[in-house]
């Protein structure tokens, strides 16, 4: 018997028959947003779906922040980051906010997630204008971390207004930075009257304030505001449909900044292995909608046309295969 098993084995080996030896074993982490946030989630549900269909691939999923994740990915602390269209440009060219070109990252698509800037404001008092709202003495708000792409646009806004952390604190205000789990309890504890937030609709944390004992509502972005972003750091426009969140959360359509997700990846990682993640993510699109709300709008016939950054070899191998070329 023993020697019928290796006459078969050796027949099987000499016509490339052999069963495959298991794929080596790889560890990658993935930098998303913060706690609590959409970017979490989806980091978590895009590793699941990877993990299912990649033998011997583990991703670890650690929280991070719009703004730092393309220099955590560049330091090779992380080999994959959930960016922002407007700053993963920004960290290629070496411009505001970041200090030298991003030349060790690339990208894997475009569209994963458009994310809608969320401002909420006390229904019980104090002014409704967003710009009477964030220049008023003793303002107390909240926004996350300093190395989100959230705070980076309200600094932003701030200083069009003219105004900043320092002058709201030097006027008697408060600023409250955390996880977006800590601002959601630091508006229902009243530690805060206004929360900034950029977060895909349907936003967990807003609809945890919506759920909560302390009533909020969303702040309108002026015009001006929306097309000094845009003019000025390449925001795009959009709005919160109505019906979005219930009352007293949201009564009508309400028109925000928004931006859009790009995956941004390591260079050294090899191009067969990012070929097989995008892939298998591109086959499993129809799971996506699942994991957040917003990921169904990734089109991989898009996907791949974003032109702030190199595309990774192996993801444009990828997505030539269902049509997408640069």
């Amino acid at each position: 018997m023993i020697a019928i098993r290796r006459t078969l084995f050796a027949a099987a080996a000499a016509f490339g028959l052999a069963t495959p030896a298991p794929a080596s074993a790889q560890t990658y982490e993935m930098v998303a947003g913060a706690l609590g946030g959409g970017w979490f989630t989806m980091a978590t549900g895009l590793s699941q779906i990877l993990q299912e269909n990649i033998p011997g691939l583990t991703i670890r999923v650690v929280p991070g922040g719009g703004l730092g994740n393309p220099t955590r990915v560049q330091n090779g602390i992380s080999q994959i980051g959930f960016g922002l269209d407007f700053l993963v440009s920004s960290a290629i060219k070496g411009e505001e906010p970041y200090r030298a070109p991003h030349d060790k990252i690339s990208h894997i698509g475009v569209g994963w997630s458009p994310t809608e800037h969320h401002m909420l404001r006390r229904v019980d008092g104090g002014p409704t204008d967003m710009r009477a709202i964030l220049t008023m003495p003793g303002l107390r708000i909240g926004a996350p971390q300093g190395t989100s792409s959230d705070t980076l646009t309200l600094i932003y806004i701030l200083r069009y207004f003219g105004t900043s952390f320092d002058r709201i604190r030097a006027e008697g205000g408060r600023v409250v930075q955390g996880s977006y789990n800590d601002l959601a309890a630091a508006y229902m504890d009243g530690q805060v009257d206004y929360v900034y937030v950029a977060l895909a609709r349907p936003a967990a944390m807003v609809n945890e304030i919506q759920r909560g004992r302390r009533p909020a509502t969303l702040v309108a972005f002026p015009q001006d505001v929306r097309d000094h972003l845009s003019r000025t750091y390449g925001f795009s426009q959009g709005v919160i449909p109505a019906g979005t969140y219930p009352p007293p959360m949201q009564t009508e359509e309400v028109p925000v900044t928004t931006f859009d997700t790009v995956l941004v990846v390591a260079n050294t990682i090899p191009e067969e292995t990012m070929y097989r993640m995008v892939k298998v993510l591109i086959e499993n699109r129809s799971r996506l909608g699942s994991i957040h709300p917003s990921m169904a709008a990734f089109n991989p016939a898009v996907a791949c046309k974003y032109p702030g950054a190199p595309l990774h070899p192996g993801a444009r191998r990828a997505y030539a295969e269902v049509g997408c070329t640069p």
